[in-house]
């Protein structure tokens, strides 16, 4: 794997990861708060969760980097992923200081929970251009989408958008986390700057189930040790006509 993407997709799983213990963080916060806790331990708990907070962002942010600059094309991707990253900034924003924005954010409204969910499931989508195409790529993306969709549900029981964000945070750390396993495995590949040119051979969900889940040095392995299977064969039938 590519070092700088290696670091990319790391961070960005670290990143939603510290964004849920922020969420889990936000909750003791709460209770403790309704248990009328001493000022000063809710201030210490309080820096922490913004600590947690800004530390996520950063971490996601730098995901964006690095693999804007070690992938190659993709620029629908890249971009989006800088997009939700600002928009999921820009949301917790107005979670946070709601006292502020409450002239023009509504966190219980149907209307901006949909709106959400389905950028938020646009974005996931987006990260199929890495290798489209191979069948359990496929199934992670949908189940990723099928988190951020539930996330939606939140507003139904009459939850803050907060919860659909938390949500979404689930939904990367598990996509970020299943790209890095199926790049291990080489069940896909990612061609990044530096690499050698290649050419792919796609197969999708809807395809048939001949050689599925081949990844492209795999095939490319069989069709060398196909010529040189027929090398040998050559070589013999020469040896058998000068016999």
């Amino acid at each position: 794997m590519h070092k700088k993407l290696d670091i990319g997709l790391k961070l960005g799983m670290l990143g939603n990861i510290v964004f849920l213990l922020f969420g889990a963080i936000t909750f003791i916060y709460m209770k403790m708060m309704q248990k009328n806790t001493k000022e000063s331990t809710l201030l210490n708990i309080e820096r922490f969760e913004y600590f947690l907070l800004f530390l996520g962002f950063a971490m996601i942010f730098a995901a964006a980097y690095f693999i804007l600059i070690s992938v190659r094309m993709r620029g629908k991707l890249k971009i989006a992923m800088w997009l939700y990253g600002c928009m999921e900034a820009f949301l917790m924003y107005c979670e946070l200081h709601s006292y502020d924005t409450r002239e023009f954010y509504h966190p219980y409204s149907l209307t901006l929970a949909i709106v959400h969910a389905l950028l938020s499931a646009a974005v996931c989508f987006s990260f199929l251009q890495f290798d489209p195409y191979k069948k359990p790529f496929e199934i992670l993306i949908i189940v990723c989408i099928a988190i951020i969709l539930v996330g939606m549900l939140g507003n139904v029981f009459e939850i803050r958008l907060y919860f659909s964000i938390l949500f979404n945070a689930v939904a990367m750390t598990v996509l970020f986390a299943g790209i890095i396993y199926m790049l291990k495995k080489e069940i896909i590949e990612i061609d990044c700057h530096g690499d050698s040119a290649r050419v792919a051979e796609y197969r999708g969900f809807f395809d048939g189930d001949d050689n599925e889940k081949k990844t492209d040095a795999q095939m490319a392995s069989e069709k060398n040790k196909k010529t040189n299977d027929e090398d040998v064969s050559s070589t013999d039938t020469d040896d058998d006509i000068s016999e």
